[in-house]
C-alpha cells in the first residue's frame, strides 16, 4: 500500500514509520498516489495568525471576537476544548473559558497570510478555488509529470512550506471530487490529512449524518428529516424523480451526493458574483443592540473583503432567519457602486428597521452584490447625508493608518460591542 511521510515527504510502501526519518506521521492510502481532487483548511486561522504574530499566546485559550456581548469569530483548538464555539455569545464563552485571551479581529492580517497561502498553490497548479480567506479547492490532475512528484506528496509539501514560511498549519483532504475532498479535510483536524479514496465511497457515507453535505444547514436538515432523511442510507432509498420533486434542482445534487458523486469542477475563474458575511447566534436574539452591533462588524468583514479584490457593489443585501428557520431578505440597489463600511452599514441598518419587530433572530448577515471593479466607487455624494463625504474621507484615511500601523492602531467605539 502506497505511503508518505508527512515529515520528510519520503515516499514507500506500507508501514506506520517512515523507514527514513522513523516519523509516524505517516499517510497510507491505496489510492494515495492517483487521487488529484483536494480541499485545504487552515487550522483555526484568525486564532492561529494571532498566536503567530504574539508567541506569548502560543498555549493559552483564544477567542477572536467582538466585545462581551458581541459572538465569538473563531477559538483556538485550546478554547474549544472548553467548548467554546464559533457564533457562540462571548459572555457564554467566556463562562465555559473565563481564562481566555480575547482579541478584536485583524482583518488586514488575516488577508495577507492569506494572500502569501494561495501564492503558494498557485505554485501548485492553476485551478485553485477560494471559497473563503483560509480554504480552497484545488485541482492538481496534470501537475505530475510538471512537479516530478503525485499531487498528495506536494499537498504535504505545501503544508511544511506554509508551517515554515507563514507560521499557520492547515489540514489536507484528498479524494476524487470536492464534496468528498472537502469531507476529508475535516476528518482529522488539526494538522491532518486525510484521504477518501473512489473504491471505498460507498463504505464511507454508509451510516453517516447528512448534515455532512456542504450546503445542509439547520433548515434544510430540518426539511429533509420530515420526510424522514436523516442519513446517507435513507436518501439511497429515494429515487430521482422523488426527490427532484420534492426539493426541486437541490433534489437532484443529492440524489448523486448520497452515492459520493459530485461533477463539479474546481473553477478558477469564476467570477465572484457576490460578497457576504453572516453568523448564527448561540440563543435567538431581540437586542436591538447587540444585533447592530453585529450589523457593523459584518459590514466591515464584507466591506473589507471587497477593498482586498479591488471590487465595489451596487446591492447592500440584509438577511435574517427566525427561530422557526423562516428567512427575511431585503436589498436595496444603490445609485453608484461602494465598498465602505460606513455605506454598507447604513443601508443594512435602514433595510433591518423595517423588520426589526419580527424577531427573535437566529441569524443575521449582510452582503454586497453586483459587483463590478473599485475604480467607480463612491465618487458621488448624497444629497440627504451631507456627511456622508466626510466619513467616506474619514474611512480612507483610517485604512491607511491601519495599513501602515495594524488593523488595531484605531478601530470604531461601535466595534467594541
Amino acid at each position: 500500500m502506497p505511503a508518505l511521510c508527512r515529515d520528510c515527504l519520503n515516499d514507500f510502501e506500507q508501514g506506520n514509520r517512515c523507514p527514513a526519518c522513523r516519523s509516524a506521521r505517516v499517510i497510507q492510502h491505496p489510492e494515495l498516489m492517483t487521487l488529484s481532487i483536494a480541499h485545504m483548511d487552515c487550522d483555526a486561522f484568525y486564532a492561529s495568525v494571532e498566536k503567530r504574530d504574539d508567541p506569548s499566546l502560543a498555549d493559552k485559550p483564544v477567542i477572536i471576537g467582538g466585545g462581551r456581548r458581541g459572538v465569538v469569530s473563531t477559538a483556538c483548538y485550546v478554547a474549544r476544548i472548553k467548548g467554546v464555539r464559533s457564533a457562540m455569545p462571548m459572555f457564554q464563552a467566556l463562562k465555559l473559558c473565563p481564562d481566555a485571551v480575547v482579541i478584536k479581529p485583524r482583518m488586514s492580517a488575516y488577508v495577507e497570510a492569506s494572500k502569501a497561502i494561495k501564492a503558494m498553490m498557485l505554485d501548485l497548479t492553476p485551478a485553485i478555488e477560494p471559497l473563503s480567506l483560509d480554504e480552497a479547492f484545488m485541482d492538481l490532475r496534470g501537475t505530475e509529470r510538471l512537479h516530478g512528484a503525485p499531487p498528495a506528496v506536494m499537498l504535504a509539501r505545501l503544508i511544511k512550506r506554509m508551517r515554515s514560511e507563514v507560521g499557520l498549519t492547515g489540514s489536507i483532504g484528498l479524494s476524487h471530487n470536492k464534496f468528498l475532498a472537502k469531507v476529508a479535510s475535516d476528518l482529522d483536524k488539526p494538522h491532518g490529512y486525510s484521504v477518501i479514496g473512489e473504491a471505498e465511497t460507498a463504505d464511507f457515507l454508509a451510516g453517516k449524518p447528512v448534515r455532512m453535505i456542504w450546503g445542509v444547514g439547520p433548515a434544510a436538515q430540518a426539511s429533509l428529516e420530515k420526510v424522514g432523511i436523516r442519513t446517507f442510507d435513507d436518501l439511497l432509498r429515494w429515487d430521482k424523480s422523488d426527490l427532484v420533486a420534492r426539493f426541486g434542482g437541490t433534489g437532484e445534487r443529492l440524489y448523486h451526493i448520497a452515492r459520493g458523486e459530485d461533477f463539479r469542477r474546481v473553477s478558477a475563474h469564476a467570477p465572484m458574483k457576490s460578497i457576504s458575511k453572516e453568523t448564527t447566534f448561540h440563543d435567538d436574539t431581540s437586542d436591538l443592540e447587540i444585533l447592530d452591533g453585529h450589523i457593523w462588524r459584518l459590514s466591515e468583514q464584507v466591506a473589507d473583503r471587497a477593498k482586498a479584490k479591488e471590487l465595489a457593489g451596487r446591492v447592500v443585501t440584509l438577511k435574517l432567519k427566525r427561530a422557526n428557520f423562516t428567512q427575511i431578505t431585503r436589498r436595496i440597489s444603490l445609485r453608484d457602486p461602494t465598498q465602505m463600511t460606513d455605506r454598507v452599514y447604513r443601508e443594512a441598518r435602514a433595510l433591518f428597521d423595517t423588520v426589526a419587530d419580527q424577531g427573535p433572530f437566529r441569524l443575521i448577515g449582510t452582503g454586497l452584490s453586483d459587483l463590478c471593479k473599485a475604480d467607480g466607487a463612491d465618487l458621488s455624494g448624497d444629497l440627504l447625508d451631507p456627511d456622508a463625504v466626510k466619513r467616506g474621507k474619514a474611512e480612507r484615511a483610517t485604512d491607511s493608518i491601519r495599513a501602515r500601523f495594524g488593523s488595531d492602531a484605531i478601530m470604531k467605539g461601535r466595534s467594541l460591542r
